[in-house]
């Protein structure tokens, strides 16, 4: 499915306005606007009034200079915010503004992510934007279409919480391997990026209940096609780094030849070119992509491993958004909108391959 740009209750920024986002950031000392803080703006609203008037005074003295001396007049202006972005650091802190921590990060697409530190819903209803951790290149679950909109199953699922929390969405692009430690800086305030719930991850971050269901699958050439888990020994095994597949083959088979790639994006190429035997990961998303490709691929084990559930995350002790995701989870399985989001999203690409019993949990029950 792809959204439209005027849904914006809703929808969050498409990937191309969250990189012009992220280009107006890296401007002077990374405030909305390379001449600082826009009129009206939060982060100008937390300016101290000494820092207000040192932006002020240095602006006004190099717009007055500029008016008689042309191109050495821009160089003062620039000058005035680079001296203004200073003033601010030394009046608030490296933090760059009170009570807020300084960007720690980028996310996948490379847009600067403020660690904010984990919110109750009533400060996210507050700050009117909810910040959703997502994939950015594995569908049908979480992609970027052609007209640079998120789309996919867990796509349409954030934008449900949005809508509930009746505020805006920004989705956050994340790899497999990044998604914890998103969580536990404060990058974002919920991960919904086919996040499967192990006990070593339950150390570090706090499930919420289960929306889905699934199991590990393997895709191998149709010519070369592997059926048995057996046969997997001695093959080229391509896995993406972070995912329950590289984390059940370390555990129970750390003998077998293994390369790990960041994105899936890169694996898939890596299993196209040749140069793997067989790629290893969730069932569903193994289905989805030998359907595609189903001139040469085959997804040979549709269930390696134990059957795992999918759930969202958010950061540990955050018992407030927890529980309200917990209880929505129980409102939306009322309604079956895990059922509509599997119609809208999932069947179009696995068609009569899967059934939605087999992949769907309503409100939170197994």
């Amino acid at each position: 499915m792809s959204t439209t740009p005027d849904d914006r209750l809703v929808d969050g920024e498409s990937a191309d306005e969250q990189e012009k986002d992220a280009e107006a950031t890296r401007g002077v000392g990374g405030s909305e606007r390379a001449g600082g803080p826009s009129a009206g703006s939060d982060a100008e609203a937390d300016l101290p009034d000494e820092a207000r008037r040192a932006i002020d005074e240095l602006v006004a003295e190099a717009t007055s200079r500029r008016k008689g001396r042309g191109a050495l007049g821009v160089v003062a202006v620039a000058a005035a915010f680079v001296l203004a972005f200073l003033a601010v650091r030394a009046l608030l802190g490296d933090s760059g503004s009170p009570g807020q921590a300084s960007s720690a990060g980028a996310g996948s697409r490379g847009a600067p992510i403020d660690s904010v530190g984990a919110r109750t819903p009533a400060e996210i209803a507050k700050s009117g934007t909810i910040r959703v951790g997502v994939f950015s290149d594995k569908k049908p679950f979480g992609s970027v279409g052609q007209d640079g909109q998120y789309e996919g199953y867990d796509i349409v699922y954030a934008k449900r919480i949005a809508e509930d929390l009746k505020v805006k969405v920004r989705f956050v692009p994340v790899e497999a391997a990044s998604r914890v430690e998103f969580l536990t800086s404060g990058k974002v305030d919920v991960i919904l990026a086919n996040f499967t719930v192990t006990p070593e991850r339950a150390q570090k971050v706090d499930f919420a209940k289960p929306y889905m269901k699934v199991s590990l699958g393997a895709v191998s050439p149709k010519g070369k096609a592997v059926t048995r888990e057996s046969q997997l020994a001695g093959k080229r095994v391509i896995v993406v780094k972070g995912t329950t597949a590289d984390a059940y083959i370390q555990a129970k088979h750390p003998d077998w030849k293994i390369t790990k790639f960041e994105q899936y994006t890169e694996a898939t190429n890596a299993l196209i070119d040749g140069r793997g035997d067989v790629w290893v990961t969730d069932n569903t998303e193994a289905m989805a992509f030998s359907l595609k490709n189903e001139d040469r691929f085959v997804t040979g084990i549709t269930q390696l491993g134990p059957v795992d559930s999918i759930a969202g995350a958010v950061q540990k002790g955050n018992v407030e958004l927890l529980s309200w995701l917990n209880e929505e989870l129980v409102q939306l399985g009322e309604e079956k909108f895990f059922h509509k989001d599997y119609e809208r999203t999932l069947k179009p690409v696995y068609g009569k391959a899967a059934k939605p019993e087999e992949l769907v949990v309503e409100g939170g029950a197994l």
